[in-house]
């Protein structure tokens, strides 16, 4: 029996489990659109905005580990998806992106609402086809899913012409693909992980350095055991939050330009760093020629262009991080060897020397409302099980500090390209995948105001979603970098025409709350987090002089933070 290309569409994301499509119809697309109106299988997330589209289906995915679909239509609807295809190439999401196309006969002749997609999205994804012919369509979409969520995560693009998702063609959708050049490695070298062995258990001054790939990989628990058998300290970037329970004895924080003074200290006095399933992003090694001075390198990434990109390794190991941990624990374990008990105890010791600073304190018997008060307060309130999406800024930076995340896939942002406004949407994206769960949208006025209207989308969909809006009338981290490298002349940076937030939330029928004392704080997070089948918008008024600490000025080294 014939399909069309439309009826085909919608047969693949049935054979691929997808029961969830955040997207956002137009011309192009309306065959599909047609076919998704006709049956039950696979429900349609109407957006308001496509950006919002491809965001929350990065939530979705980010807190699921599953691939996250988005369909836009052609032109304008595939270039407002940019923003958030690029996010998710930055932090490695699984995510297909389908995008509507002109018919291919006019193809390149600036026919209406015509752009060329695949081009414009070279750059920012793991991969992207064009699909000519009706034939095609079905193994491209197996092997996007398959790119997507295979080797190190990310975006895939399929552009689909109209007259393609007209055309006809008998269905198979095949049960495995062969890509020629496209073999990830899972297992890690066993010479590899025998060096890696050696020159972990010699140290003095370990430290591991985990990163998002351990939250994308699903290698939490292996890293748990790995990190408690030794008894080594371990210190998160932003995105590996959650990969090992912050609450434990053994983490030290998050560490880069907003990390704490003992994570920081620890890194830069190490004798050997077992970095996993991290990229040494620039916001964790600030100034490379000062980075971590004394110590040899482990690196465990699946994505070999990782390997040394920034910073040179003395031991890689190329596979996923849940394999090579697995091997490394087992390899230990046969070997019988221990980590040097006199020196791990000095190591701690000065550890905890550097913990005595107390580099997270703030004034807690101001008359306003501290911003890290409000998460403090939510992390209390929520136990800490709450899933946490925020937008980009100082508010990101102070949920990451003081939300202390347990479970990994709990802390959704923005990570690598520093996406304003994705924190709604984001959010929606994880109620959608976890309806019973609380969502919280940590949040700041610049960002909310980015792609606030979703706010109907939520109404639409009745999503109960509890944003916490601090509120400090400026942009804040361009607030904090004037005054400290551009002598407080704050160009720009102040909101001086803000909207009601409590009315508008209203107008868009949800719950609005002002909040203004820092005693109020503890009541209206809680009957807000009551409300369980209502959104509740609150707007903390905030110190709006506050700034996040510790500091790592731009090309200072991991030592040179500035403290309270």
């Amino acid at each position: 029996m014939e399909l069309t290309g439309a009826e085909i569409f919608v047969r693949c994301l049935r054979e691929e489990g997808v029961d969830i499509l955040f997207g956002y119809p137009g011309g192009a697309v309306l065959h599909i659109y047609d076919v998704l109106y006709r049956q039950e299988e696979v429900s349609h997330v109407l957006v308001r905005h496509e950006q919002a589209a491809v965001h929350a289906a990065e939530g979705f995915a980010k807190s699921t580990g599953r691939v996250g679909v988005a369909l836009v239509t052609s032109g304008p609807g595939a270039t407002n998806a940019v923003t958030g295809i690029a996010d998710a190439y930055m932090d490695s999401v699984p995510l297909v992106v389908f995008t509507g196309q002109v018919p291919t006969h006019v193809i390149g002749s600036d026919a209406f609402q015509e752009t060329d997609s695949v081009g414009i999205t070279r750059p920012i994804v793991k991969h992207n086809f064009l699909v000519k012919d009706v034939a095609d369509m079905a193994e491209t979409i197996k092997k996007a899913f398959y790119i997507a969520a295979s080797g190190r995560p990310g975006p895939v693009v399929v552009d689909l012409p109209k007259d393609v998702t007209a055309a006809k063609t008998n269905f198979k959708y095949p049960k495995s693909i062969r890509l020629r050049s496209y073999k990830p490695t899972i297992k890690g070298h066993p010479g590899q992980i025998k060096r890696a062995l050696e020159m972990i258990v010699k140290a003095e001054k370990p430290i591991v350095y985990a990163g998002g790939g351990v939250v994308l990989g699903g290698a939490s628990e292996e890293l748990t055991t790995f990190t408690r058998e030794l008894g080594y300290p371990i210190t998160n970037t932003l995105m590996g939050l959650g990969g090992y329970p912050a609450s434990d004895t053994q983490s030290l924080g998050m560490l880069g330009m907003h990390g704490t003074y003992e994570a920081n200290m620890a890194m830069h006095h190490a004798d050997v760093v077992i970095a996993i399933g991290a990229r040494f992003d620039d916001r964790v090694t600030g100034n490379i020629d000062k980075f971590c001075p004394h110590a040899k390198i482990v690196h465990m990434d699946v994505d070999p262009a990782s390997i040394s990109k920034t910073v040179k390794v003395d031991v890689p190991i190329v596979g996923q991080v849940k394999e090579i941990l697995g091997d490394l624990i087992a390899a230990l374990r046969d070997s019988g060897k221990k980590p040097k008990a006199d020196a791990l105890k000095a190591w701690w010791k000065q550890i905890d020397e550097w913990r005595s600073m107390d580099c997270l304190k703030y004034d807690r018997e101001s008359e306003l409302i501290k911003p890290q008060y409000v998460i403090e307060r939510l992390h209390a309130l929520t136990g800490g099980d709450a899933y946490v999406t925020s937008d980009v800024g100082q508010h990101q930076m102070w949920a990451a500090q003081y939300y202390k995340f347990d479970k990994p896939n709990r802390w959704i942002n923005s990570g690598g390209l520093g996406t304003m406004g994705v924190g709604l949407p984001f959010a929606m994206g994880v109620q959608m995948a976890h309806p019973e769960a609380t969502v919280a949208c940590i949040t700041g006025e610049g960002s909310i105001q980015m792609c606030i209207q979703e706010l109907s989308t939520c109404l639409q969909y009745g999503l109960p979603l509890k944003i916490v809006l601090l509120n400090n009338r400026y942009l804040g981290m361009v607030r904090q970098w004037q005054e400290f490298f551009y002598q407080g002349r704050y160009a720009m940076s102040y909101m001086n025409a803000l909207p009601d937030f409590v009315k508008l939330a209203e107008a868009y029928g949800h719950v609005g709350m002002q909040i203004e004392r820092p005693q109020d704080v503890d009541g209206a997070l809680q009957e807000a987090l009551a409300m369980k089948d209502r959104l509740v918008f609150m707007n903390f008024i905030t110190d709006d002089t506050e700034n996040v600490y510790p500091m790592i000025p731009a090309g200072a080294g991991q030592n040179e933070m500035i403290l309270i």
